[in-house]
């Protein structure tokens, strides 16, 4: 009795593992297609006027009325001043 006790709470870890691998791996999935594009990070940053957009950067008012710049750097679109390097972008 004592061993299927066991595996049962091996199996129940071993699930719980599984099911933060699978969120963690949609997570990553989720934030590429976010940074792909600018509409998508326009989208995901709840924009609803875009007031300028170039191919390196784009302005827009989101719905609270905040003025937001999203930049490209490295291929990918962000929040200006929200890079993933941090103070090494310089």
């Amino acid at each position: 009795m004592k061993v299927f006790k066991n595996k049962i709470i091996i199996a129940g870890i071993i699930f719980i593992l599984l099911l933060i691998f699978i969120y963690g791996l949609n997570q990553i999935t989720y934030l590429q297609k976010v940074h792909s594009t600018f509409e998508n990070y326009y989208a995901f940053r709840d924009c609803a006027t875009l007031i300028k957009k170039t191919n390196q950067y784009g302005v827009c008012r989101t719905e609270s009325g905040q003025t937001i710049k999203i930049v490209k750097f490295r291929g990918k679109w962000y929040l200006d001043g929200d890079l993933p390097c941090g103070f090494l972008c310089f």
